[in-house]
């Protein structure tokens, strides 16, 4: 349409031309109507609940206009305005408390907080055992009954306090987290600000002679060549997915930065160098046409234990793991009765028959280098079963995402699985959402088997964790990192000694 002219077209045609620009490109979206720079808490100011219809008569400074008076915008702006979900926030324009968010997805959970979370205030009783020493119940040793929070904080937008007096009372210990729920709130509002997302747009295929620099996010990325990301936020969203595979391959490449002097321990040593042997094999000189034919190792099995948000990922954040190996294959195996959350569009599940006893779920078209398989079963059901012997220390490792080995909620559901997992003498990497979570799943871990296991990585922060803040939703006060730390333990291996006869 830009091509046309007014000495080729007429009046007629140009006009046609600007009245069809809008329909066919997809950012002639409407922008929010919001124009406050502070973040408005008078209900006089604040963005309606409502669906109702917007006036287009008053001057909007943060409507993106693309076209001028067009008539398709005068007849498409009444159904604009009623779906709220399609407006679009601009970058400034991202604060929003939550109760009276733009979007709905937001509102619907401010709801929930409310309905679910309690107020922090010392005054209140306690409502549950502390589990850890940093849990706000600690601090609730007064005689009030618990009363679920209310109140909206002006600086962050999210429901933390029954009241207002509440809230000016333990203001002091608000402020700990008050900025970080803030980032999580404009954070929160950009998924749903309806703008592209360049920083999920991923790269191919690494090249043999272009060596990837594991040190940290900054070096990752520039020397996978990802887009360049210069925005703190946008870098935020990135790794909040890439966590995952980027985690995984920093323990298991042979540029890993853990090393002998940095927390790998001797049997860790040992371990990792036997999968890494595996996952950077010589060349083979293999090529395409028949002459280039040559025989292929078994692709490395990762299994996910415990499997629940990882599962959902798209896979093309899990190619970025094979990417990393060019010359290796992998088998994702998500194991866990959680395995198929947020994967509504995949059922209902296979039926479980003679071929299929476990009712797998396989994914082998991704790509020539990954394989996904997804079971909705417990580990030691299928250990009992055989599924996956024999286990091969070269060809096999374990990968625990926020497992809560000793998290009094869950530690029952790993009663009948540590076990299992000590008994296959393969690699296990773990993560945490604080130091205290993974130094508490170690104890556990003791506890329960006694001196079978050695460390294989010393727990400490992750150097891939999320850059992102996550806000838990039954306790607004617990903000955690996804992966924040890493370690890695193995069952007991007993060395042969020989004795003269």
């Amino acid at each position: 349409m830009a091509s046309l002219s007014t000495s080729s077209a007429c009046r007629q045609c140009l006009s046609l031309a600007r009245i069809a620009l809008p329909r066919t490109r997809p950012s002639a979206r409407l922008f929010s109507a919001s124009t406050s720079a502070q973040p408005a808490l008078s209900s006089s100011k604040r963005i309606t609940r409502s669906r109702r219809r917007l006036s287009t008569s008053a001057p909007r400074p943060q409507l993106a206009q693309l076209t001028r008076e067009s008539p398709a915008i005068q007849h498409s702006t009444e159904s604009a305005a009623d779906d709220r979900s399609r407006e679009l926030l601009l970058p400034g324009n991202l604060f929003h408390s939550f109760s009276d968010s733009p979007s709905p997805k937001i509102r619907k959970r401010a709801a929930f907080i409310k309905q679910n979370a309690y107020c922090p205030h010392p005054d209140h009783s306690a409502t549950r055992q502390p589990s850890s020493p940093d849990d706000i119940e600690v601090r609730k040793t007064g005689t009030m009954p618990p009363a679920h929070v209310r109140y909206e904080c002006p600086d962050c937008g999210i429901p933390v306090a029954c009241c207002e007096d509440h809230l000016v009372d333990d203001y002091e210990a608000h402020l700990t987290i008050c900025d970080t729920l803030r980032e999580i709130n404009e954070d929160d509002h950009d998924l749903v600000s309806g703008r592209f997302f360049p920083e999920f747009e991923y790269p191919g295929p690494q090249l043999d002679e272009a060596q990837v620099n594991l040190t940290n996010w900054d070096t990752m990325l520039y020397s996978r060549e990802f887009n360049a990301i210069n925005d703190e936020r946008s870098l935020r969203q990135a790794t909040r997915l890439l966590t995952y595979p980027a985690t995984v391959a920093s323990v298991l490449h042979e540029l890993s930065p853990y090393n002998v002097r940095n927390r790998l321990t001797p049997e860790g040593l040992k371990s990792l160098t036997a999968l890494q042997y595996t996952l950077h094999p010589p060349r083979s000189g293999a090529g395409d046409g028949i002459k280039g034919l040559r025989p292929s190792a078994p692709p490395v099995r990762l299994f996910c234990i415990g499997a629940r948000a990882e599962s959902s990922l798209p896979r093309e954040v899990w190619q970025q793991l094979a990417w990393l190996f060019p010359r290796s294959t992998f088998h994702l195996i998500f194991i866990g009765p959680e395995s198929m959350a947020n994967r509504d569009d995949e059922y209902p599940l296979p039926p479980r028959t003679p071929q299929n006893p476990f009712g797998a779920i396989v994914e082998d078209r991704i790509s020539s280098q990954l394989k996904v398989t997804t079971y909705v079963e417990y580990f030691h059901t299928l250990h009992n079963a055989q599924a996956f012997y024999p286990y091969d220390p070269y060809f096999d490792a374990f990968v625990l995402f926020h497992p809560g080995l000793g998290h009094p909620a869950s530690s029952h559901e790993w009663q009948d699985t540590i076990r299992p997992l000590l008994d296959t003498k393969v690699p296990i990497i773990a993560t945490g959402y604080t130091d205290y979570d993974m130094k508490r799943d170690i104890e556990w871990v003791r506890n329960t088997v006694g001196d079978e296991m050695d460390i294989l990585l010393e727990p400490g922060e992750n150097r891939f964790r999320s850059l992102r803040w996550d806000l838990n939703d039954l306790d607004p006060q617990d903000v955690s990192a996804g992966n924040w730390g890493v370690w890695a333990f193995r069952g007991k291996r007993y060395e042969t000694q020989m004795r003269d006869s």
